[in-house]
């Protein structure tokens, strides 16, 4: 009577301990696929999912806020992503918020990931569809990674050639490094552009210098002095008797060529009103013009 009443308590016990872990398993499971509490759907179309799968999870801001509940393919290249997420996040985002797909660590599931949009718009609604970024292919990361890697391969290829040429070869840049000589003497055209350098310096110091600027003024002063007193003396020989019929004629002369190009330009204002008056007459009776 014993042995079977402990019989008995011990298949009680187990089938309680086995309740109380379904119970919690579907507690957790559920949670886990928003099977409790309100939800709402959001669809987003992509070219390719890159290894999404229902159930994974869907992030917005960090967080995990939903799952992936169906995937569909509609076209050879479209896939529509049905959504589902807690219905607390629905007004944090917007219409134009958009989904991409990256992987949770560098080879971890793949997650959605929604980002809010512009806080002015209106939230999206249920069964709404939003914008989709083309996910980034892990092919596409390698294939890039390989052809760094390519670049770097011919880079220091290239460098160990230069660098064997620089030890060994007989180039200016070679010979700059090694040769002795060389070197000497761009040692000598740097040391002499420096004191050309210095010189210059020193002369538009002088330049700048008032005691300069004094006997640069001076000069102008005694150069300005001596064209009046030329000027003065000409005007001094004009009067002089043995000159005054030189300047005379010159006088003369120089208003004879002034007159002669006076008289020039009137016949040629002349000849151009005759034309323009007989231009105008011709306008005014063609047909006369052409008998004529």
């Amino acid at each position: 009577m014993n042995k079977e009443s402990g019989f008995t308590w011990k298949l009680g016990m187990f089938v309680l301990i086995g309740l109380v872990l379904f119970v919690v398993t579907i507690y957790f499971v559920g949670k886990q696929k928003n099977l409790f509490g309100s939800t709402f759907r959001l669809k987003a179309k992509f070219k390719t999912v890159s290894g999404l799968k229902e159930g994974n999870n869907v992030r917005f801001s960090g967080i995990n806020v939903g799952t992936i509940d169906n995937i569909e393919l509609t076209t050879d290249t479209t896939v529509v992503v049905d959504i589902v997420l807690k219905k607390e996040v629905q007004q944090f985002i917007k219409t134009d918020a958009k989904a991409s797909i990256g992987s949770d660590g560098l080879m971890g599931d793949k997650v959605l990931t929604i980002s809010p949009g512009t806080p002015t718009n209106p939230q999206v609604k249920d069964n709404d569809l939003i914008a989709s970024k083309t996910a980034i292919e892990m092919d596409d990361v390698m294939n890039s990674i390989k052809t760094s890697v390519d670049n770097a391969g011919i880079i220091t290829g290239q460098l160990a050639a230069f660098s064997f040429k620089m030890n060994n070869g007989n180039g200016a840049l070679s010979q700059l490094i090694s040769d002795e000589e060389t070197s000497n003497s761009i040692k000598s055209t740097i040391k002499n552009l420096q004191v050309s350098s210095n010189k210059f310096a020193q002369f538009t110091s002088k330049l700048n210098d008032g005691n300069f600027n004094q006997t640069l003024d001076s000069t102008m002063a005694n150069i300005q002095g001596a064209t009046k007193g030329l000027d003065e003396n000409m005007e001094a020989l004009q009067h002089n008797f043995l000159l005054r019929g030189f300047f005379k004629k010159k006088a003369k002369a120089e208003a004879k060529k002034a007159a002669e190009a006076k008289k020039a330009i009137e016949a040629k204002k002349k000849n151009d009103l005759i034309k323009k008056d007989t231009l105008t007459i011709k306008m005014i009776n063609p047909i006369d013009s052409i008998a004529q």
